[in-house]
């Protein structure tokens, strides 16, 4: 990252949000300006001190992290949401995605891989733990199919309609480059176009979206590139 990332520390324990808080700090880049113990004073807090990106609990008193990240959305706020977790439920993962979240960490993850989730998330990207897109990958296929909404794609040219699809596959924007014989930088102009027009935070809201409106059904190696 070229700039300091702000965090903010959202969880009921304070022995917790001490943890995280020492495992951040001795991390070039990275700073702790606040902390909260509730979801209602998350959302506060994140209005109050306009960090990059918040550490999120699910559950928590007065309002949990999934209806805390989603009033954020609601508010528009600009802070991106990495959910923290002891649980691997698939519609906690679900729920937390279509809240707005952008991250999904089990909290037994070693301190380098919050480390990691931290930057990932602030540098724009996405970031799932390999159990939690395991299990993501597992509820979709369970649903079956899903008929087709090519009426929400109208928005897409030919070529976005082609990079979300190879995205929703799991490719990376090397390989969706060779595939379409694109260079990289033309990749990320048109998935960078594609979010903005279906109103998607990032690429994993992409490939949830692709799923949903049947571009893309289970099976086909989707998510798999997705695990930061």
């Amino acid at each position: 990252m070229s700039r300091e990332c702000r965090v903010l520390l959202v969880d009921d324990h304070e022995l917790v949000r001490a943890g995280f808080r020492l495992i951040l700090e001795t991390e070039p880049g990275l700073r702790v300006v606040g902390e909260a113990a509730d979801g209602a004073a998350a959302v506060e807090e994140t209005r109050r001190l306009r960090p990059d990106l918040a550490l999120m609990d699910v559950q928590m008193p007065v309002l949990d992290g999934i209806a805390a990240a989603r009033r954020l959305a609601e508010l528009g706020e600009p802070a991106r949401i990495v959910i923290l977790t002891t649980f691997e439920r698939d519609d906690l993962v679900v729920d937390a995605l279509r809240a707005g979240a952008s991250g999904f960490l089990l909290k037994n993850a070693p301190p380098e891989q919050l480390v990691e989730a931290v930057r990932t998330v602030a540098a724009g990207d996405a970031l799932l733990a390999p159990s939690v897109t395991r299990r993501l990958i597992e509820r979709f296929a369970t649903t079956g199919l899903v008929p087709r909404r090519d009426d929400l794609l109208a928005p897409l040219t030919g070529r976005e309609r082609e990079v979300l699809t190879l995205v929703a596959t799991g490719r990376s924007n090397a390989e969706i480059a060779a595939s379409l014989h694109l260079g990289e930088a033309t990749v990320k102009t048109h998935l960078s176009r594609t979010l903005q027009k279906l109103h998607l935070r990032d690429r994993v809201h992409a490939v949830v979206f692709a799923y949903e409106i049947g571009l893309v059904a289970p099976g086909t190696g989707a998510l798999d590139d997705l695990t930061g």
